[in-house]
């Protein structure tokens, strides 16, 4: 079970992740992913991860952040 699966009980399992969730699913702070939303990419600044944005609510899709941290993987084999 992963951090964001302890905090959510069974009904509340899926695969778009509020922004706290989605924070702390990549170990960055909400204000990183804020920012991003903000003032979108900029030059030498890590990118943020894409999200979506329904009505006034932002939500980040699980699979988007899996493969937003692959693209800073370092070192060893794929």
């Amino acid at each position: 079970m992963n951090i964001i699966e302890a905090n959510m009980s069974s009904s509340e399992l899926t695969h778009a992740l509020t922004e706290q969730q989605a924070a702390s699913y990549i170990a960055m702070s909400r204000s990183f992913l804020r920012q991003g939303r903000m003032n979108g990419d900029r030059e030498n600044r890590t990118p943020t991860p894409p999200y979506l944005k329904i009505g006034r609510s932002v939500r980040y899709l699980k699979e988007d952040l899996d493969t937003w941290l692959e693209q800073f993987r370092q070192g060893g084999e794929s």
